[in-house]
């Protein structure tokens, strides 16, 4: 069986899955960064195979929440489960940092980037087996990256380094990805190979959740939205939380609201990364 039929039919190792539970569920979580509250009484749930943008300001928390998620940043109070269990237990997790978080010196190939995905399921100190480079290849083939497979990660495009990280997720046999700011320094033609592959996954029923700050392309491409800052403002359709009240009190005095022939435009101040100075 390949790779992307294991996906298909969702084996699950690590933590059992309680298939009756949410696939991921927050619950009055509170964390804390640095000292400072980063995120305060966010409650949701999420069902397998949603794809949602998570968007607000910059500080607003959306890196703190998908690292609470991913079980990388403990909640200070409240809980955070996926399929009924702490998410720490499971090896179905992926997160995409930002790119500005990886060191692009590093000498390592875009093959051995994505083999790393495969650490979970061969174990820390197991040499690769063939079907682990069979499985990296196929990947690889899913993001049309084979052919720089052997290529130094610092020899890659902004969006070959997004396209080789969803390969890396894909290794891992991901469940749930989240990707932080992907679409930052890409071009047009790059973010549509992004969101071709995100269609794919879709397909395929992989849970994504992803940090941006374009409203526009939040709401023409993502059924349903997240806007949060520190508290959550608004879950669901896009026209049911992008309206001007939650708009407004997501981004306060950053927010100007612009009438058109075409209906209202909404400018926000996004000149930094999220989360860049509070997270």
């Amino acid at each position: 069986m390949s790779l992307l039929e294991r996906l298909r039919d969702f084996t699950h190792p690590g933590a059992p899955h309680a298939d009756h539970a949410p696939f991921v569920r927050l619950q009055n979580v509170s964390a804390h960064y640095d000292g400072v509250l980063a995120l305060e009484d966010i409650s949701l749930e999420l069902y397998g195979g949603e794809q949602v943008a998570v968007v607000g300001p910059n500080g607003a928390g959306k890196s703190t929440l998908f690292k609470v998620i991913a079980g990388i940043h403990p909640p200070s109070r409240g809980t955070a489960t996926m399929r009924g269990s702490d998410p720490r237990q499971h090896i179905c997790i992926a997160y995409l940092p930002q790119r500005t978080e990886v060191d692009w010196r590093f000498p390592v190939t875009v093959q051995d980037v994505v083999m790393m995905g495969r650490v979970s399921k061969m174990g820390l100190f197991r040499r690769p087996h063939p079907t682990d480079w069979q499985a990296v290849h196929e990947c690889l083939a899913l993001v049309n990256l084979e052919s720089l497979a052997a290529r130094q990660i610092q020899e890659l495009s902004g969006g070959q380094q997004q396209r080789m990280f969803i390969a890396q997720a894909l290794a891992q046999e991901a469940e749930l990805l989240m990707m932080d700011e992907p679409l930052n320094g890409l071009d047009a033609p790059s973010q549509e190979e992004v969101f071709n592959i995100l269609a794919e996954l879709k397909q395929r029923r992989v849970t994504v959740l992803v940090a941006m700050h374009d409203l526009g392309l939040a709401a023409r491409r993502f059924d349903r939205v997240l806007l949060l800052n520190r508290r959550l403002v608004g879950f669901g359709r896009p026209g049911e939380v992008f309206t001007e009240a939650h708009l407004r009190r997501a981004y306060g005095g950053h927010l100007q609201m612009v009438e058109t022939p075409e209906g209202t435009l909404v400018l926000n101040d996004t000149c930094c990364d999220d989360d860049a100075h509070a997270h």
